[in-house]
């Protein structure tokens, strides 16, 4: 018996393969799905489809639970959490879809095919030699009954088939508006490979069915598959849903989103160090606009300005520069403590640090020094404005870390000046530095001091460049003054030394 839910509620679902980790198109559809029931008071269901038994792995259903609470879009029915319609797994479904497979076969409505694929590769060929697409010939369609049932006894694999009987279906798509299709272009397609296998096109109509689910958002490409689904419907009596196709993610040369564009799953990104509200903001954008030029949106903001009505039907370009962007702002956003602890993990992964037994203290690895989560917090605050991910603080603030920086000498040149005259300004600013007491060593005192002699110069640029060049050993990285109080007055005159030493 179904469980009572309220008609008028708007019940939406999601309903990912666990073949492989959670995709960037997946995570989209789950976003706007959300979107719309949290809009509408509604329901948001997942829903796992894994009759595929070869391919379908518990480790990739974990991977896209995990992925999608880490996005923030947590589900009122599903797997982990029950509800009124489950199971919520459809390998836990099989006795429900026998139930409605023996009702079509009793009704007439499907039937029992024993072509060999050999068979069924001679009609493929047949059909594509005289121009027409493939299509099943309907050659098992009027076996007897007593045919069908002397095969069975004998063990002959079998298929089962729906009968499609020529007309037109026209549904309303809530993007795309009025799609028409003539199936008999479709021939009888299979909807199980037997009782226990049930096939997609049947399994998510009978899913749909029983979980009370009335509106389907979903990508373009499951278009072809909305009429046979209607077709369904019709033939066990259900009721209509209504059907929304999200545009295709596009990568930049306008194919198909995939691995030669880059990373596709969300997992990968995470990874990267993006955070979830960035990934959300990002993909609410691909497809969708909020009708003017605003490009930050917060998950509670985007429950109150989503409307299906502003999704485009071309595809959506992945555009990486634009996800860079959004979460550098992000980035930008954390608190110094919530930042730390953001980057800490790319520290620690990177090997340049490791954890004491100390709580709040840490071992620089290459020169055994222990440093605190104050010393740490300063160098993610100074580079919070310059990573546009959090993968990128490791490689760009290294050399706070190491007890030796290379580089070559080249580095330290400023413009077309020559060697001496580099040389001669490091000195200088050496005997500056040096002045400065460990006291008063500052950020501001450093600056002060500095800045008196390099202003003096036709371009303080001679002074300024290697004095960077020399604290980092890179082409760019955050001021020599905000580094040089990091790193400590005898550091700082150490690597000036060096510099000096090497032209």
């Amino acid at each position: 018996m179904r469980k009572k839910i309220k008609k008028t509620e708007v019940r939406v679902r999601l309903a990912p393969s666990p073949t492989g980790p959670l995709h960037l198109g997946t995570a989209r559809t789950a976003l706007f799905n959300f979107l719309f029931a949290r809009q509408h008071n509604g329901k948001f269901i997942l829903r796992i489809e894994d009759t595929d038994f070869e391919r379908s792995k518990t480790e990739y259903e974990r991977e896209i639970i995990e992925g999608l609470k880490w996005l923030g879009l947590n589900w009122d029915e599903g797997p982990d959490i029950g509800g009124p319609c489950g199971p919520y797994r459809q390998s836990q479904r099989v006795d429900i879809y026998k139930k409605y497979l023996e009702r079509l076969l009793a009704e007439g409505k499907a039937y029992y095919c024993f072509c060999s694929r050999q068979e069924l590769e001679k009609m493929r060929q047949y059909y594509q030699s005289i121009g027409q697409p493939p299509r099943y010939s309907g050659k098992c369609r009027d076996l007897s009954q007593k045919e069908v049932e002397k095969r069975i006894a004998q063990g002959q694999p079998y298929v089962i088939r729906f009968k499609i009987n020529p007309k037109k279906i026209i549904f309303k798509d809530l993007i795309r508006g009025k799609i028409e299709f003539d199936v008999s272009a479709f021939g009888d397609f299979v909807i199980a490979k037997n009782f226990h296998q049930p096939l997609y096109n049947f399994a998510v109509v009978v899913d749909d069915y029983e979980m009370k689910i009335n509106h389907v958002i979903r990508g373009e490409d499951h278009i072809s598959n909305t009429p046979k689904q209607i077709l369904l419907q019709e033939a066990l009596g259900f009721p209509p849903v209504k059907y929304a196709h999200l545009p295709l993610i596009l990568g930049p040369d306008k194919s198909k989103l995939s691995k030669r564009h880059g990373a596709t799953s969300v997992s990968a990104y995470r990874k990267e160090g993006y955070l979830p509200e960035a990934l959300i903001n990002f993909l609410a954008l691909l497809g969708w606009n909020p009708g003017d030029n605003r490009e930050i949106f917060s998950l509670n903001s985007l429950v109150k300005e989503f409307s299906i009505d502003r999704i485009q039907k071309s595809g959506a370009i992945f555009n990486i520069s634009r996800l860079d962007w959004i979460n550098g702002f992000y980035i930008r956003q954390k608190s110094r403590e919530r930042l730390l602890d953001l980057v800490l993990p790319y520290w620690l992964n990177d090997g340049l640090i490791q954890q004491t037994d100390f709580p709040g203290q840490f071992l620089i690895k290459e020169t055994k020094e222990i440093v605190d989560r104050n010393y740490l917090k300063q160098i993610a605050v100074l580079y919070q404005t310059r990573i546009k991910k959090l993968s990128e603080i490791a490689p760009e603030t290294d050399f706070f870390f190491l007890k030796d920086i290379k580089y070559p000498k080249e580095l330290l040149i400023w413009k077309d000046f020559e060697v001496k005259e580099i040389k001669t300004q490091l000195e200088k600013l050496q005997n500056v530095l040096f002045e400065i007491s460990e006291a008063k060593w500052s950020k501001e005192e450093i600056e002060k001091k500095v800045l008196e002699k390099a202003n003096r110069l036709k371009d303080r640029g001679v002074m300024l460049w290697p004095f960077r060049v020399a604290l980092t050993g890179k082409k760019g990285s955050a001021g020599p003054f905000e580094i040089a109080a990091i790193l400590g007055k005898e550091k700082t005159l150490q690597r000036i030394k060096k510099a000096i030493s090497l032209l």
